[in-house]
């Protein structure tokens, strides 16, 4: 979180939803109605220590309401209106954090006219929108959290007594008690390219020999939540809208693996364990027996409002820099396309599998957060064949640091963060050793004379 934040149309939004008077607000904030008014006009920032106590006394989480918070907002938006059918109207970056400080709604109906809906076509002027970006909206829209599909997945789970229990064995004992389902742990020679097989025909669910026992779990545990609830997980579909086939397949099976996520890790309890450890991923995977990613992920969807955990922001990327899971529950921002900043060291993982890395990282709007990151290996590894590498990431606004164990090395009083960027597209910093790419929003400028650390230099504001 930066020092001092312009948050003005924010605060008065925020303050008019309450109900509550500039004199009352000010009170409670132990400052000066004069002073509330000039951070309201955008005159006087709003330091972090006057945010945290807003927090407190209404009783929000921060990554909500700091300016950064609308960062995704800003760099989505920004992002759009670079596409070729904006260049002759450019409008610079600072125009859109404008309009989104003033009236957030104004650039979200912008970007719908964009999207597809259930009576639009699937393109708007050549912007084509595709299936993921689809489920991603949907996922970031309900903040990763879904509490009937919770409460259903933690009901199961008690009724298994699946704390006390062998989770394998109460998953396939359900299964055949159920459903009249057999399992069954299936040579690679036999089922080649595939993890997991329902063989509807035969009653049997076949799993490969590749699987680690967290992953059969977890496939087991995907494969229940489609039997038992898959009314319930299109019910969500339905409200969202969500009636493109393909957008639709994606999204269900991105609700069947929450289903299992919960069901593995129920919500109570895994937050209990998770403040009990300082949120120690690796320890938390070995309680509950997921995968690093899975639990990492689990983590990214503790936004119960009554029982909230630290919002994390999560990232999964391939060796060559290619995102394939992203969300935010705080503030920080993604890029649409595009990989991550290469200074950020999730791309070390890869050079130093198996070691958790530490960062404290901060964007060019000051906004600084804590992250780690490991390199992991997907199932499917053995001679002649390469499982593939993934590069997990989670982090979380600087102000949450002190409840990570990973934070007890750092000096938090006084944080040097690396500088980095969304991506090379998207970040101006014109010094950068690492730059891949030019920003979109610059005129390039050249001089033969010189060479700098980047081949790309633009013209300065």
């Amino acid at each position: 979180m930066s020092d001092k934040l312009l948050i003005g149309p924010k605060l008065r939004r925020f303050r008019n939803s309450l109900g509550v008077t500039q004199a009352r607000m000010a009170e409670d904030l132990g400052i000066s109605a004069s002073y509330l008014n000039l951070i309201e006009r955008n005159q006087r920032a709003m330091s972090a220590k006057v945010l945290l106590r807003m927090a407190s006394v209404y009783d929000f989480d921060i990554s909500e309401f700091a300016d950064a918070g609308d960062a995704q907002l800003v760099a989505s938006t920004y992002e759009a209106l670079r596409a070729e059918r904006f260049t002759d109207m450019p409008v610079s970056k600072n125009e859109v954090e404008d309009v989104v400080g003033i009236s957030p709604n104004i650039a979200r109906a912008f970007q719908s006219l964009l999207k597809t809906t259930s009576d639009a076509p699937s393109s708007v002027e050549g912007l084509t929108i595709r299936p993921i970006d689809t489920v991603r909206d949907f996922i970031q829209s309900n903040v990763n959290f879904f509490p009937e599909i919770d409460a259903a997945a933690t009901d199961l789970s008690e009724e298994l007594g699946l704390s006390r229990t062998q989770p394998r064995t109460a998953l396939t004992e359900r299964l055949k008690a159920k459903h009249d389902i057999a399992v069954r742990i299936v040579p690679t020679d036999i089922m080649p390219n595939m993890l997991r097989w329902f063989d509807r025909h035969n009653q049997r669910i076949n799993l490969s020999e590749l699987l680690s026992q967290s992953g059969r779990r977890f496939q087991l545990a995907f494969q229940i939540g489609l039997l038992e609830h898959r009314e319930l997980i299109d019910t969500h579909l339905d409200r969202a809208k969500i009636h493109d086939r393909e957008a639709r397949g994606l999204a269900r099976t991105s609700l069947a693996n929450y289903f299992a996520a919960a069901f593995l890790m129920p919500y109570a309890r895994f937050l209990r364990e998770a403040e009990k450890t300082r949120y120690d991923v690796e320890l938390l995977a070995h309680r509950f027996g997921t995968s690093f990613e899975q639990t990492a992920h689990r983590l990214t969807t503790l936004n119960n409002p009554n029982a909230r955990g630290i919002p994390f922001f999560f990232l999964r990327i391939d060796i060559a820099g290619n995102v394939s899971k992203r969300f935010s529950a705080g503030k920080f921002a993604f890029a649409n396309q595009g990989g991550a900043c290469p200074i950020w060291n999730i791309h070390e993982t890869f050079s130093d599998p198996g070691r958790l890395h530490t960062q404290m990282v901060q964007l060019p709007d000051k906004a600084t957060y804590f992250s780690i990151a490991k390199a992991v290996r997907r199932a499917g590894n053995y001679h002649g064949a390469h499982a593939q590498r993934l590069a997990i990431a989670l982090g979380c606004d600087i102000a949450y640091a002190p409840r990570l164990c990973y934070a007890r090395e750092f000096n938090l009083d006084d944080p040097q963060p690396t500088p980095i960027g969304i991506n090379c597209y998207l970040c101006e910093r014109q010094h950068c050793r690492q730059r891949a790419h030019p920003p979109l929003s610059r005129s390039l400028m050249f001089d033969e004379r010189a060479r700098g650390m980047s081949l790309y230099r633009w013209v300065p504001d």
